[in-house]
């Protein structure tokens, strides 16, 4: 990957953009309203939505903030503001926290082993264990973020706090008391921010992998894959590439980052949306192949609700049907209304297949109007993507059950609360602009 000349960092508080930011707290009262009515009308929809969408948001914020992290620990030198991007996408993860416990309360209506436990994992499912282990790790990385986040931009704040008004004045002072001057701010930063990194890579890929299995995959509590935990985070990462791109190329042209969303720049993050793109296909290849194989009904149905009948063999139902297993693959369109076959074709063509052919060549990951839609294109993918692994363990057969205007309410809301943290963040403080020491 390339690298670049070292650069001052300073923070420049710009306000929030109107009027998106505007448009974002309408969102937000849209949702709470969606919400409002869902639990009404159909409660086990509106906490099936809130559930898809929280995930979706964690998993996002947490991989932006493992994002950050690895570019500590390999010492990134290429990425500039593709870093406070994904720093900007771990500004939720508090939030993440405080609606895990709202989440609480619709538990009823997601997890069957709530009131019908599975004999011989009452010990692993419980609500004791899973909301104590899975609130447990939100704070833990809650704590993480904002340690982390108030390390490495506390070097560029000193401006702000001398010279900056507002919320966002007062908020660098509070950042920047004892300033030991920029030297050994900048040394510090890198010391808490190194020491950090390494025990924020193991707490999502350890601790998230376990979140994994008690948020979503326990929603089967008969199916179970032990790369599922892997699975799941790999694609809060790669949504959190494809919208470090995104952010990338809707501020190349803006004013105060002429020049850092440069080419090379673009092509670096390019080649990890192509290449983690890949990685998030071959893991769920990995996972569903030896399934196919195996074909254990305790195993198959999960796969099967999701994808129909097109890609499972059930060999192991009727001696006609493992004869027939073993013969050439018969596809047919139909078999893709089964299930939510064609959601999960839309989920690969999204965040697999697009992304691979169109970013082959260097000339689109560094042109921004074809980068732009495939990077969104990919977070739309990952979000259909987590209402797949969601809905269909409680909705069966209704592949359009999470289209309907309630749980698109709830994800609007969910969305424009995501994106006004974002913006409060980078825009209110701090807003780093960067510029190349002269």
């Amino acid at each position: 990957m390339s690298s670049s000349s070292a650069a001052v960092e300073k923070a420049n508080s710009t306000g929030l953009p109107q009027p998106l930011a505007g448009f974002c707290a309408a969102l937000v009262g849209l949702g709470v309203l969606s919400f409002a009515a869902g639990l009404y009308r159909d409660p086990q929809g509106a906490w099936l939505a809130f559930h898809s969408n929280f995930i979706f948001t964690t998993m996002l914020a947490c991989a932006g903030l493992t994002l950050a992290a690895i570019y500590t620990i390999v010492d990134a030198k290429w990425c500039g503001p593709y870093r406070r991007f994904a720093e900007g996408l771990a500004a939720w993860i508090p939030f993440a926290f405080l609606l895990a416990i709202v989440g609480m309360f619709g538990g009823h209506y997601l997890f069957e082993w709530i009131d019908h436990p599975a004999h011989g994992k009452e010990a692993w499912l419980n609500t004791t264990r899973v909301y104590s282990t899975d609130l447990g790790l939100l704070l833990v990385m809650s704590v993480i973020a904002v340690i982390f986040l108030k390390a490495s931009t506390r070097p560029t704040l000193r401006g702000l706090a001398e010279g900056g008004e507002g919320f966002a004045k007062r908020m660098a002072e509070k950042w920047t008391a004892g300033w030991q001057g920029d030297e050994a701010e900048r040394a510090a930063s890198k010391k808490t921010t190194t020491r950090l990194a390494p025990l924020i890579c193991l707490v999502f890929g350890v601790g998230f992998s376990i979140f994994a299995f008690d948020q979503v995959m326990s929603m089967e509590q008969m199916w179970f894959s032990n790369l599922f935990g892997a699975y799941v985070c790999w694609g809060g990462i790669l949504s959190a590439v494809a919208a470090s791109t995104l952010l990338g190329t809707l501020h190349r042209d803006k004013p105060g980052w002429d020049g850092q969303i440069s080419e090379s720049r673009m092509h670096d993050i390019g080649k990890m949306l192509f290449g983690f793109s890949i990685f998030w296909m071959y893991l769920f290849w990995s996972q569903y192949l030896v399934i196919y194989y195996g074909n254990m009904p305790e195993e198959t149905f999960f796969i099967r609700d999701r994808l129909g009948p097109q890609f499972m063999i059930e060999k192991g139902y009727t001696e006609q049907a493992f004869a027939q297993g073993w013969a050439p693959w018969d596809f047919e369109w139909a078999r893709l209304t089964v299930g939510y076959g064609w959601v999960s074709m839309v989920v690969w063509a999204l965040c697999w297949i697009v992304p691979f052919w169109v970013l082959l060549g260097q000339k689109p990951k560094v042109t921004k109007w074809i980068v732009g839609p495939v990077s969104a294109g990919v977070i739309l993918g990952i979000w259909i993507e987590r209402n797949l692994l969601i809905w269909p363990s409680v909705v069966k057969d209704d592949m359009t059950a999470f289209l309907g205007l309630i749980p698109l309410g709830i994800g609007l809301g969910f969305t424009g609360a995501f994106v006004l943290v974002f913006l409060f963040y980078s825009r209110v403080f701090p807003s780093v602009s960067l510029a190349r020491e002269s």
